[in-house]
């Protein structure tokens, strides 16, 4: 019973990083160029706003500082990173580069969750970055310094995340909207004043604009970081790293299905080690210890026969 409810937390979870890899297609098609700060401000600050709202809770004592860590850390920071990779590198370069996240949560969980590092562990991050490289990096694909740089570091800012929002979880009473809730109001306000000034508001906002952006509030915030922060409660933190392969899998099959890119055997390979590296780390059911016999007692009258 135990394993098959992993499983269905490992599946739901993996929908949000899922969800995330449409972030290429939805950046490169639908919204401003060269929108970075706007794309992550719209995309955080109303969606926060919806769950504070809804939950009608707020944070107290050490979990308002708490809170601002892990909204800059999940949010604010990510966010943007993760645009400015996407605005800088292909879509396929920007995965790989962020595809260093499952073993920074690998070092960071041994400093601070005490997590054991296993040579399975060791396997299955590279068995990931591999079959992301096949996947998505293609032999005239360029990098860009900024774009590489912006990538590290939002590997960074999420893994932290992952394994600060493991080792402190909820407060108590604090169900999982507001506590989603706080994460993209923090991260929203942060960006707010650095959107404004640095970018300013667009001359001109389309229609297509605002699908882009409702898109991205609505089902890449509001409802992805929703079911993520359900499955870092509920999963191992490198567990929930490695789902997040299913983003590069995703960008590369919407850009197959989408945007008519092809898909080569190559990349179908690289496809089945990423599925393979996911499967690899994640938890397993403890093998069942064989009960000992019972030791029988020798009665007297045996012994004296």
């Amino acid at each position: 019973m135990k394993s098959s409810r992993t499983v269905v937390d490992s599946a739901l979870t993996a929908l949000a990083p899922a969800i995330w890899g449409s972030t290429y297609l939805v950046t490169t098609e639908l919204l401003p160029e060269g929108r970075p700060l706007l794309a992550s401000l719209l995309r955080a600050l109303p969606a926060g706003l919806i769950l504070v709202i809804i939950g009608r809770k707020l944070p107290k004592g050490i979990w308002w500082w708490r809170a601002l860590v892990l909204g800059v850390l999940n949010i604010g920071a990510f966010f943007y990173l993760l645009f400015v990779a996407a605005y800088h590198l292909p879509g396929g370069v920007a995965a790989l580069v962020m595809s260093i996240q499952p073993m920074i949560v690998l070092l960071l969980g041994a400093a601070l969750l005490k997590d054991k590092i296993k040579p399975i562990h060791l396997v299955s991050c590279a068995l990931g970055a591999a079959g992301v490289a096949l996947l998505v990096l293609q032999p005239n694909a360029g990098l860009n310094a900024t774009g590489v740089i912006a990538g590290l570091l939002g590997a960074l800012s999420m893994a932290s995340g992952i394994v600060l929002t493991k080792r402190w979880g909820r407060p108590e009473g604090v169900g999982l909207l507001p506590f989603t809730g706080w994460q993209l109001t923090v991260g929203g306000l942060v960006l707010l004043p650095i959107a404004l000034i640095g970018e300013g508001l667009p001359s001109e906002i389309t229609g297509k604009n605002l699908l882009g952006f409702a898109y991205l509030g609505l089902i890449g915030a509001l409802f992805a970081y929703a079911i993520w922060f359900r499955g870092v409660a509920r999963l191992p933190a490198l567990a929930v790293s490695f789902l997040s392969f299913a983003s590069p899998l995703a960008a590369t099959l919407l850009g197959y299905f989408v945007l008519d890119q092809s898909l080569s055997p190559i990349q179908l390979l690289g496809a089945l080690t990423v599925v393979a590296s996911v499967i690899l780390a994640q938890p397993r059911k403890p093998k069942a210890k064989p009960e000992a016999e019972p030791v029988r007692q020798t009665s007297r009258e045996s012994v004296q026969a």
